[in-house]
């Protein structure tokens, strides 16, 4: 299991990104593990952006976009907060 970003875990921010992500990921009808494949991105590092324990860079962001056919636009104002 990944370790918490230290700083930021639970930040709001980090957690409205990965309620938004985990919303796309489940109206897509895409299983966590099969969006982390998509993605290139740990399966247990992807539950944890999802939970907010992670500030993922803007390069996963995109990559994690990208596998939901979402620009990362989308995808962020979805996590509007």
């Amino acid at each position: 299991m990944p370790i918490s970003s230290p700083r930021h875990a639970n930040d709001p921010v980090l957690v409205a990104l990965g309620a938004a992500i985990r919303r796309c990921r489940l109206a897509k009808g895409v299983s966590q593990e099969e969006l982390a494949h998509r993605s290139v991105i740990d399966r247990s590092y992807m539950s944890s952006i999802e939970r907010g324990g992670q500030n993922p860079g803007i390069l996963s962001i995109v990559r994690i976009a990208r596998a939901m056919d979402l620009t990362m636009t989308e995808l962020m104002a979805e996590a509007e907060l």
